[in-house]
């Protein structure tokens, strides 16, 4: 884990990624000096490879209000937003690290009538939010999504994925050192992947293949904006906001037809996240979705879900979460080739100094709920 990491253009000095985490502190879409002083901290303290929170692309339905409220994520565009990126990026090089942005549309999980352009319509394939009998969210947010609203058009659709390159774009001239699509929750490319919420019968839907086409046109238009050798990487999950226990696919040949299109359009790594990172993806097999990723695409995983912690996100909101050092078998997978890199949540939004005390052995810090709504 403590090893260096190599793969296209990005080189990290250890396996260990600080996974993105919305964080509400940028209002206006102007990340603060506090976000700042927050990321450069964790370059400082021997992260190997920093994911943003979500940051909105270009595109007036990105962002508004989301299950657990917000309203201060923040943009990559406009001159005030990239001069702060800017700025975050030279501080997090300057101590070492490495970062990248993960480029955000929430899509259906957008409260109608919020964000930073409220008189736009939330952005939806088929204008629903999903299923309401298996989700997670709190009541009064799903009085406020449950309205069907009109199936984005083929115009529209196009608009999303050139928000996209012009962000990744915005990502490299700002000298972040790759770039990361949020892929996954339920947020909009995911509400694409999910039949739950893709009921198209055009060439937008259909069979998983056909439901990955928006995402892997997303990756193909990134890719056009950037580089041949910028790196990218892609959050998939099978957990939705909508449903915990949701499935875009439910066996190894499913998730192999998905993520090809996707990982073919140029993916360099994929960002695997469940719930907690060693859960067995399909019945027969111990092999974690991180593995099956891997194995499948054969690209670059990183393990994502509970690293570090007693308890998986939701329940921490629930109950207190004990801080617990399960990396001996995080080691073990690693070291046995099932998934190449580690993120890290919750243990990171508390210490920025986790890494370097997992190296030392030194105590960690014990994870509270205020870390949510601090920049520690």
């Amino acid at each position: 884990m403590f090893q260096p990491f190599e793969t296209g253009g990005l080189h990290l000095r250890n396996r260990f990624v600080m996974a993105p985490m919305t964080r509400n502190f940028s209002p206006g879409g102007i990340p603060s000096d506090g976000v700042a002083a927050y990321y450069r901290r964790r370059a400082e303290a021997d992260v190997g490879l920093i994911v943003t929170e979500g940051i909105g692309v270009d595109h007036p339905s990105a962002l508004g209000q989301e299950s657990m409220g917000g309203g201060a994520s923040p943009v990559l565009h406009g001159d005030a937003a990239l001069a702060k990126w800017r700025e975050i990026v030279a501080g997090v090089h300057q101590a070492g690290g490495v970062i990248v942005p993960q480029l955000w549309h929430q899509g259906v999980i957008r409260v109608p009538g919020t964000g930073y352009h409220p008189e736009v319509p939330s952005a939806r394939p088929s204008g629903i939010w999903g299923p309401f009998d298996g989700a997670m969210v709190p009541p009064d947010y799903l009085q406020l999504v449950r309205e069907p609203t009109a199936p984005l058009t083929e115009n529209e659709i196009a608009d999303i994925i050139a928000a996209f390159a012009r962000s990744a774009a915005n990502a490299k001239a700002v000298g972040f050192d790759g770039v990361a699509l949020h892929g996954a929750h339920g947020y909009l490319i995911d509400s694409f992947l999910w039949a739950q919420t893709n009921l198209r019968d055009d060439g937008w839907g259909g069979d998983g293949p056909s439901r990955a086409r928006f995402a892997a046109e997303v990756v193909r238009a990134v890719r056009a904006a950037t580089a041949p050798d910028f790196p990218i990487i892609f959050r998939f999950s099978q957990w939705k906001l909508q449903d915990y226990g949701a499935r875009n696919v439910a066996t190894p040949a499913e998730l192999e037809a998905m993520l090809a299109p996707i990982v073919d359009a140029g993916v360099d790594i994929m960002d695997v996240s469940t719930r907690i990172w060693s859960t067995p993806a399909f019945e027969g097999s111990d092999l974690s979705l991180a593995g099956w990723v891997k194995k499948l695409t054969g690209k670059p995983a990183i393990a994502v879900g509970g690293v570090g912690l007693s308890k998986d996100l939701q329940s921490s909101f629930a109950q207190p979460t004990v801080m617990t050092n399960n990396l001996p078998l995080v080691a073990e997978r690693l070291a046995s080739g099932e998934f190449d890199l580690v993120g890290v949540g919750r243990a990171l939004l508390m210490d920025p100094h986790w890494v370097q005390r997992m190296r030392s052995g030194t105590e960690v810090s014990p994870f509270r709920l205020e870390a949510y709504a601090s920049l520690y």
